[in-house]
C-alpha cells in the first residue's frame, strides 16, 4: 500500500526496537507518509544503518540512535540527539520489546525484571520524555491537529493469557493500564495516546510458530482469517493512528490479530 507523502509531511517520528520486525516496518511505513524517522536500537547496527540507508535512498529523512530503553540516562540521551537533530518530535512509537520465556515455577528475577524493564519500563520512560517535549511545544496547526502522538505496541496477550509467558503477558497488560491512564491525563492537552496489540506476525521474535507446514496448521486454529500476519499489518495501522485521520482516536486499542481475540474455540459451540 502507498501513501500520499504528504499524510505525515514535516513530522518527526522515534520509533524504538526499529532494526527488525514491527518497528522496522513501522519506521518505513511513517517515513512513506512523510515523516522524518528515528531508527532506535539496541545492537543491531548494521540493520539500523541499512533501514536508514533505504529510506535515504529513496528520498525520505532517517537517522539510526542506539539506546537501551530500560536505562533512564540511555533514553534521555535518545531524546537528546533526537531534538538536536530534527528540532522536536510529533510521533513517538513505542515498539521496544522482548521474550524470555519459562514455565512460571522455573521464572527467574532476572528474567522477569528483564522483561518487565524494557517491554514496560521502557515504554514509561520513552512516553515520558516524549509528553514532555509535546507539553513544551503544543499544538502546531500547520503540522498537526494534536501536540504530539504516542503509540504504545502492546499484544493480543494484553487479554489473552499466556502460559509460559508470564512475564510477556503481564507486560503487555501494563502497557494498556499505562496508557489508558496517560491519555486520560493528557487528553486535555491535545495529546493522543493509543496502542496497537497484534497477533500473530511473521517475525523473528516468533519464528518457531510459523516457519514449519506442522507449526504454522497449528497456529492458523488460533486465527480466523486465516492467514499471519506480516509487518506491513502493522506499520500501516501505525500511520493511521499517528495520523490526523484518526484524531477522535485517544486511550483505546487497536487489536490486528486477523480475528484471534475472537477466541475461535468457541466458533462451533463451547
Amino acid at each position: 500500500m502507498s501513501y500520499s507523502p504528504y499524510l505525515l509531511k514535516g513530522q518527526k517520528a522515534l520509533i524504538t526496537g526499529a532494526s527488525s520486525g514491527l518497528g522496522e516496518a513501522s519506521a518505513r511505513c511513517l517515513a512513506k507518509a512523510g515523516a522524518a524517522v528515528v531508527i532506535n536500537y539496541h545492537s543491531e547496527q548494521k540493520a539500523a544503518e541499512k533501514i536508514v540507508h533505504d529510506i535515504t535512498a529513496d528520498g525520505g529523512e532517517a537517522i539510526a540512535i542506539a539506546a537501551n530503553v530500560a536505562r533512564e540516562e540511555d533514553v534521555k540521551a535518545l531524546f537528546a540527539e533526537t531534538l538536536q537533530t530534527f528540532g522536536t518530535i510529533d510521533i513517538l512509537v513505542n515498539n521496544a520489546g522482548l521474550q524470555k520465556d519459562a514455565s512460571f515455577v522455573d521464572m527467574t528475577l532476572k528474567d522477569w525484571n528483564l522483561v518487565i524493564g524494557v517491554n514496560l519500563t521502557g515504554q514509561f520512560l520513552c512516553a515520558r520524555e516524549a509528553a514532555k517535549e509535546f507539553l513544551r511545544r503544543g499544538v502546531k496547526p500547520d503540522v498537526s491537529c494534536a501536540a504530539g502522538k504516542i503509540i504504545c505496541m502492546s499484544s493480543v496477550h494484553e487479554v489473552i493469557p499466556w502460559a509460559g509467558h508470564v512475564n510477556y503477558a503481564a507486560s503487555k497488560g501494563g502497557i494498556d493500564m499505562m496508557m489508558k491512564s496517560m491519555a486520560q491525563e493528557l487528553a486535555p492537552q491535545k495529546i493522543r495516546i493509543n496502542s496497537i496489540a497484534p497477533g500473530a506476525i511473521e517475525t523473528q521474535i516468533n519464528t518457531s510458530a510459523w516457519s514449519t507446514p506442522e507449526a504454522k496448521a497449528n497456529l492458523l486454529q488460533l486465527i480466523p482469517s486465516g492467514r499471519v500476519g506480516i509487518p506491513g499489518d502493522i506499520g500501516r495501522a501505525v500511520v493511521w493512528l499517528a495520523s490526523d485521520d484518526s484524531d477522535y482516536v485517544n486511550g483505546t486499542t487497536l487489536f490486528v490479530d486477523g480475528g484471534m481475540t475472537l477466541y475461535p474455540g468457541f466458533a462451533k459451540g463451547g
